[in-house]
């Protein structure tokens, strides 16, 4: 549902007011009314909307819905247009064989591949019957592993051939990576957690050793070529979502992997056929750009037409990411496939004999938000684009296994989602789930307002959304808080559908602040330019489009203070709000951060090598990496600043925040730290630190006295 200005206009008059002098000391009732738009309080209220279809062999899905009186199952008819509700679930769920934990099931269901003391295995799910493949697998050099950095998985990472007869991975070679420590907090000894973190300049680094093995035959064919980097198109990483194998791609009968070697700097990304059976390997196509290269943010883009002989291949090259088509026996460019304004985000199907491609894109609608997703088609040729998504909102669409169909649940941040079945045309088939948001609404809980600013630049337009209190007085002026994650790999705002509650920003702001969310530059998404913003100088970490929206925002809108601004984030957004007080001391007066990689010289290699780029030692003793350091700005201090870390945090280590504190102290400044004993690297939304984060902004930043060591309901510390 929408909500009307009169519905907006009786949840603000009903909410209590807060008064907001310098000095006011505010009650555990005024956190308790902030503490009921978490997302445990608003996500029970909120029924109906977002579809996840079960398809079943007949060409029917099924889906679980959400009511006030607890949970149904509904089953549609494509082909009848039908939609029906039922209790029986016990004739939707067929048993399915499911593989051991930690292992992959190949695509016949009978065989999952698992890793047993650093060698590849299999078991038969019929027979439980286990063998062993690899057999010189040793620590630090184990196959289809993935345990070094930031990534310590014991899953499997493969890639099974369509006909369950082969298996891509690796040999990842860590034996002579330097190593990352933590240390347990006990009473007694404590635990010393050591293992292999490259980090950038390293000479050396993780490596993979791509291999091809035969599971029926029990045979491995090593790849002809030397070992590639830990990297992929993908992310900063060589492994995609569910354990899978990044940049891999079997041709139907298993004969032959299409994959893509990158080098250090993410700058060359070469695509590569292999014979399955010779392990012979032939270049195909190269990309060479000067910052980095990406073909997705969550699946590659590039695709092989086998039965064709072609290459679909994705590229920023004209600023813009687009698709290409390449002859796969030579390499030779034949035509481009999408052009104009806009991005291909995701490739989601190819028919190859139809010569068509189904694209989510994003930012090929004037007029809307740039981060909306639609559904496009079109042809190998170019021709014949056509939007099967109309509405002007972010689309999340799933496909059906016959590519008939597709289920689409549309919606905006400050409108509920709305589902329905659409045929290949997009006309719509059946209507599946409307969001009903009454009850939420009914607790005064008031959307997010979507805004516009322009960048830093002064002509690019930035999209953020922003919070405020259902107390709001327009004759009042409020605090502003900066919610901040700076990417590059994504941004603030986050999924652009509908969500009752966005981490804690609807709460902060019911103690009597304005809080926003801000997509500066350097972000994904937009042109290739826009996401280059400060390649090489990570240090930016878009602030300086936050400090300009803020005084942007501050301008429109008289209510807003803009000499109370504070800004919060966590690992990223924790390197970028200590950043913020410490490069713009005079504008940011309290900060907290949390579990920030404040130097990336001591987080994870592949990460800063792909943004900053590759580690330059000069004469003098300075470095490229010197512009990103926080520890370099600490005498910048004014304001209040609080620093949180996990003292057993693997991905962004204690000593990211170390550094920081050591510099803070060699200057003299008054500052707050949190270590968090044993934690990892999420602890940002435990209730303790959740308390202490708001706490210090209505100390420091509303000037006014919490409540003492409130207590969250039903919430318990790890």
């Amino acid at each position: 549902m929408r909500l009307s200005s009169l519905a907006l206009a009786l949840c603000t008059s009903a909410a209590p007011l807060l008064a907001q002098q310098s000095g006011r000391a505010l009650t555990a009732a005024d956190y308790a009314r902030a503490e009921r738009y978490l997302s445990r309080n608003t996500v029970p209220l909120v029924t109906g909307g977002a579809v996840r279809a079960t398809w079943l062999p007949d060409g029917r899905f099924w889906y679980r819905r959400t009511t006030e009186s607890g949970r149904q199952f509904v089953v549609v008819d494509p082909a009848r247009r039908t939609r029906s509700v039922t209790t029986d679930s016990a004739a939707l769920m067929p048993a399915r064989p499911e593989a051991p934990r930690n292992a992959h099931l190949s695509p016949d269901g009978k065989r999952a591949a698992f890793i047993r003391d650093w060698n590849l295995w299999v078991r038969d799910l019929t027979t439980g019957q286990e063998r062993q493949l690899t057999t010189d697998g040793v620590k630090d050099f184990g196959y289809a592993t993935d345990n070094a950095g930031w990534i310590r998985s014991d899953r499997a990472i493969l890639l099974w051939s369509p006909d369950s007869r082969r298996i891509a991975t690796f040999q990842q070679d860590d034996r002579r990576v330097g190593e990352m420590y933590l240390v347990s907090t006990a009473v007694g000894h404590p635990r010393l957690d050591a293992w292999k973190y490259p980090l950038p300049g390293d000479s050396i680094v993780s490596m993979i050793h791509r291999v091809i093995i035969d599971v029926e035959a029990g045979k491995l064919v090593e790849l002809q070529m030397p070992p590639d980097f830990h990297r992929s198109t993908v992310c900063d990483h060589i492994v995609c979502e569910g354990a899978r194998l990044a940049d891999a791609q079997w041709s139907p009968d298993g004969s032959r992997l299409a994959f893509v070697s990158s080098s250090r700097d993410h700058k060359v990304a070469q695509l590569r056929v292999a014979d399955a059976t010779t392990g012979a390997v032939r270049d195909v196509l190269e990309e060479r750009v000067a910052t980095y290269f990406e073909s997705g943010s969550d699946h590659e883009n590039w695709y092989v037409s086998w039965s064709t002989n072609e290459v679909l291949w994705f590229s920023e090259r004209d600023d813009w990411g687009h698709l290409y088509l390449y002859d796969l026996a030579n390499g030779r460019l034949k035509n481009r496939i999408t052009s104009g304004d806009g991005n291909v985000s995701e490739v989601l199907r190819v028919d190859e004999k139809a010569r068509t491609v189904l694209f989510v894109g994003m930012g090929r609608e004037r007029g809307r938000d740039p981060y909306f997703r639609h559904l496009y088609r079109v042809g190998f040729d170019g021709r014949n684009v056509r939007l099967l998504t109309p509405e002007d909102g972010d689309h999340d669409v799933t496909l059906s296994p016959s590519g008939a169909h597709f289920v689409d649940t549309w919606s905006r941040p400050d409108v509920p989602q709305t589902s329905v079945l659409r045929d290949m045309n997009g006309r719509v088939v059946v209507e599946l789930e409307q969001t009903d948001i009454a009850r939420l609404v009914a607790t005064g809980w008031t959307p997010p307002l979507p805004f516009t600013v322009k960048a830093r630049d002064g002509k690019t337009d930035l999209y953020g959304l922003m919070y405020r209190p259902s107390s709001f007085d327009s004759t009042r002026r409020y605090p502003i808080i900066v919610h901040h994650y700076p990417g590059p790999q994504g941004g603030s705002v986050g999924s652009r559908s509908f969500l009752p509650s966005r981490g804690d920003t609807r709460s902060l702001a019911e103690l009597g602040f304005i809080v926003i969310q801000l997509d500066g530059m350097g972000l994904p998404g937009r042109t290739k330019s826009f996401h280059d913003a400060y390649y090489g100088n990570m240090g930016d970490n878009g602030l300086p489009d936050q400090v300009t929206g803020v005084r942007q925002l501050a301008q429109r809108h008289r209510w807003i203070d803009i000499d109370r601004v504070g800004i919060y984030g966590h690992s990223g957004g924790g390197y970028s709000s200590a950043d913020a007080i410490l490069r713009y001391p005079d504008f940011f007066k309290v900060a907290v951060s949390q579990a920030g990689n404040h130097d990336n010289r001591i987080y994870e290699d592949d990460w800063g090598e792909k943004w900053q780029g590759l580690l330059e030692r000069r004469p003098d003793g300075t470095t490229n990496y010197d512009n990103q350091a926080n520890q370099l700005l600490a005498q910048n201090l004014k304001g209040k600043l609080l620093i949180a870390w996990g003292t057993m945090d693997d991905n962004v280590p204690p000593n990211n925040s170390l550094v920081l504190v050591n510099e803070l102290i060699r200057h003299n400044k008054d500052f707050d730290v949190i270590p968090f004993p044993n934690r990892r690297h999420g602890f940002g939304n435990e209730p303790y630190m959740m308390r202490r984060r708001w706490d210090y902004f209505v100390r420091h930043l509303l000037g006014a006295e919490p409540p003492t060591a409130f207590e969250f309901t039903g919430v318990q510390a790890p």
